[in-house]
C-alpha cells in the first residue's frame, strides 16, 4: 500500500498541472488498489483530500476522464464516501459529461452518478432537476447496441422512476418507444426482467401508460404470455406473472383502457378474455382483473354483459369454490360488482344466476372476498323481487349480522350494514324485516344511523322507518334496547346533522308513535323543543316535516 501513498501524493502534484502521462499512472495505481481493498483505499483517498481535485479533472477533452469517473464510481460504492463526493462538487461536472460522445466516459460517468445517488431520494431529485432524464433517454436511443451502456441507463431509469417527480419528465421524452424497441430485441430472461423493472413504475403514470400502449408494448406482453403459458420453468412462470400484471396495470388508465377495448372488438380485449378459462391461475387472475378494469364505464359494462362475460366469470368462480385461490375469487367478484353497476345489467345478471354463484362464497373467512361479495350483492338488489328473495335467506342474513361486528375490517362491516339496509329498502317486505329481527340485525341498523358517512346514516334511517311502518311490534324491543329514540334526539339537536338526516329522523319519530313503550320514551325526552326549532329551518322539506311532527307530538302527548 506504500505505492498508494506515493500515488496519492504524486496525484496531488500532477492534478494541479494536469500532466497527463503522470496522471494516468497514478490513476491506474488507485484503480488497482481499489480492486484489492475498496473500503480501505477509499478511506485513504478521502483522507488525502484529492476528491476536491477530481472536479477539475472531469473534462470532456482529457484522456484520463473515464478513469477519474471510474475511481469515483468505485469509491462511491461505500456509503461513507457518498456525502464527501457530493461535498467535493462532483455531481455537476459528472452530469455535464453525460453529453460526451465517448462510450467509456459515458459508462463510468453513469456508474459514478448512480453510486453517489444510490438510495438517496434528495440526490436523485437533484439529478432530475438537472435534466438527466432526457439526456439518458437520448443515450439509450443512440447507444442501444452497447450492452453495458444500455444496462447503465436501465439501472438509472429504475432508480429515478421510483420518484413521482420523474414521471412528468419521462412522459415528455420518447422513453416508451425506446424501451419497447429494446424489449423486442431481448431474448435473455435477465435482460427482459431489467426492462420490466423500469416499465412497472413508469406505467403507474397515465400519460406513459398510453404512450406504452401506442408504442406496442401490449403486443409484446401478449406474445410472452402465449410463449410461457404452458411452461413449468420458474423463470418462465415469473415472466408470465410480470407480463400479465403489467398488462393489468396498463388498463388502469382510462385512455389506455378505452384504446385497448376498441368497442369490445379489440384483439387485445379478446385475447384477455381467453385468459379466464385458462388453466393458469396467474392468467385467470389477470383476466378477471382486466375485466374489472374494462368495466369502469357503463358502455363497456353493457357490451360485456350482452356478450357473455358474466357466464365466463361465474364458471371461473365455480372452479374456486372449494379451497379456491383467494386472489382469483376477489378479482372475479370485483369484475361482477363493476358489471352490475349499470341499471340495465342488473336484471340480466340476476337471471343469469349471479347471486347463486356469489352466495357460494358466504362461508369465506377472507375479508377481501367478503367485501367484494357484499358489494356485488348490494349492486344487484335494486329490484324488489331480488331483495325479497335474498332478504328471506336466513343464512345470508345471519352472516351479514355476524360481519356487522367485524370491527377489524371496517370495509366488511360497512358493506354488511349497507346490504342489510338495502334488503329492507328495496324489498319493503314484512318477511324480510322478520328475518332481520330474528337474526339480531336491528341493533346494527340503529348503530349505522350514527355513522360518520351521511349516505350510510340516511340508508339506515330509511330502513328503520320502513321497519317502524311495517313491522313495529316484533322490532320494538330491539329498537328500545339499541336506544334509537335517544340517538334520534341527538341527531335532531345536533346543528351539524345534514338536512336529509333531520328530515328522516322526524319521519322515523312519527312512525315510532305506534309503539306505547317507544312513544313514552319520545315524551320523556322533550322532543317538542327540538322539533319546534326546526320549523324555521332553511331547508323547506325539513321545516314542513318539523310542522307535521310537532302536530303529531302535540296531538299524542
Amino acid at each position: 500500500m506504500d505505492n498508494l501513498s506515493d500515488a496519492l501524493k504524486k496525484l496531488k502534484i500532477t492534478a494541479a498541472d494536469k500532466t497527463e502521462g503522470s496522471l494516468e499512472g497514478c490513476l491506474d495505481c488507485l484503480l488497482q488498489a481499489l480492486a484489492q481493498n475498496n473500503a480501505e483505499t477509499s478511506e485513504k483517498i478521502q483522507g488525502s483530500g484529492i476528491l476536491q481535485l477530481f472536479a477539475n479533472l472531469l473534462t470532456p477533452q482529457a484522456s484520463c476522464t473515464a478513469k477519474v469517473a471510474n475511481i469515483i464510481a468505485e469509491v462511491a460504492k461505500n456509503e461513507f464516501m457518498r456525502i464527501p463526493c457530493v461535498d467535493a462538487g462532483l455531481i455537476s461536472p459528472l452530469v455535464q459529461l453525460l453529453n460526451s460522445k465517448d462510450q467509456e466516459v459515458l459508462l463510468q460517468t453513469g456508474r459514478a452518478l448512480g453510486n453517489i445517488c444510490y438510495d438517496s431520494h434528495s440526490l436523485q431529485a437533484q439529478l432530475i432537476n438537472m435534466g438527466v432524464i432526457p439526456t439518458l433517454v437520448k443515450l439509450l436511443g443512440i447507444h442501444c447496441h452497447n450492452a453495458a451502456l444500455t444496462e447503465m441507463c436501465l439501472v438509472a431509469f429504475g432508480n429515478l422512476a421510483e420518484l413521482e417527480s420523474s414521471k412528468e419528465q419521462f412522459a415528455s421524452t420518447n422513453i416508451a418507444e425506446e424501451l419497447v424497441k429494446l424489449f423486442k430485441k431481448q431474448i435473455e430472461h435477465d435482460k427482459r426482467e431489467m426492462i420490466f423493472e423500469v416499465l412497472a413504475p413508469l406505467a403507474e403514470n397515465d400519460a406513459i401508460k398510453l404512450q406504452l400502449v401506442e408504442a406496442g408494448l401490449v403486443e409484446c406482453l401478449l406474445e410472452i404470455v402465449q410463449q410461457k403459458v404452458d411452461s413449468t420453468k420458474e423463470d418462465d412462470l415469473a415472466e408470465l406473472k410480470t407480463a400479465s400484471d403489467l398488462m393489468v396495470l396498463l388498463l388502469l388508465g382510462d385512455e389506455s383502457m378505452q384504446k385497448l377495448f376498441e368497442g369490445g372488438k379489440g384483439s387485445v380485449f379478446q385475447r384477455v378474455l381467453s385468459w379466464i378459462p385458462s388453466n393458469s391461475q396467474q392468467l385467470q387472475l389477470a383476466g378477471a382483473l382486466a375485466i374489472a378494469n374494462f368495466a369502469r364505464n357503463d358502455g363497456n359494462c353493457i357490451h360485456m354483459v350482452d356478450n357473455g362475460i358474466v357466464e365466463k366469470l361465474m364458471d371461473l368462480l365455480d372452479r374456486h369454490v372449494e379451497d379456491g385461490n383467494v386472489t382469483v375469487q376477489h378479482a372475479a367478484l370485483s369484475a361482477l360488482r363493476n358489471l352490475a353497476i349499470p341499471v340495465v345489467n342488473k336484471a340480466k345478471m340476476l337471471s343469469a344466476g349471479v347471486t347463486e354463484t356469489v352466495l357460494k362464497f358466504l362461508k369465506s373467512e377472507m375479508p377481501p372476498v367478503q367485501f367484494k361479495l357484499l358489494g356485488t350483492l348490494r349492486m344487484l338488489i335494486d329490484a324488489q323481487e331480488a331483495a325479497e328473495q335474498l332478504g328471506k335467506n336466513a343464512k345470508l342474513v345471519e352472516r351479514l349480522v355476524e360481519w356487522c361486528e367485524a370491527k377489524d375490517h371496517a370495509g366488511v362491516m360497512g358493506e354488511s350494514n349497507r346490504l342489510l339496509s338495502a334488503l329492507i329498502r328495496h324489498s319493503k317486505s314484512k318477511d324480510v324485516i322478520k328475518t332481520i329481527v330474528q337474526s339480531g340485525g336491528i341493533k346494527h341498523l340503529v348503530t349505522m344511523a350514527t355513522s360518520e358517512h351521511v349516505i350510510m346514516q340516511n340508508e339506515a334511517l330509511v330502513a328503520l322507518a320502513l321497519i317502524a311502518a311495517l313491522e313495529l311490534g316484533p322490532a320494538e324491543k330491539d329498537l328500545a334496547s339499541a336506544q334509537l329514540v335517544q340517538i334520534l334526539h341527538r341527531l335532531l339537536a345536533d346543528e351539524r346533522s345534514a338536512p336529509e338526516i333531520k328530515y328522516n329522523s322526524m319521519v322515523l319519530i312519527c312512525a315510532l308513535m305506534g309503539s306505547e313503550a317507544l312513544h313514552k320514551e319520545v315524551q320523556d325526552l322533550a322532543f317538542l323543543d327540538v322539533v319546534s326549532k326546526l320549523r324555521s329551518h332553511e331547508n323547506k322539506s325539513v321545516a314542513q316535516q318539523a310542522s307535521l311532527t310537532e302536530q303529531r307530538l302535540t296531538v299524542q302527548s
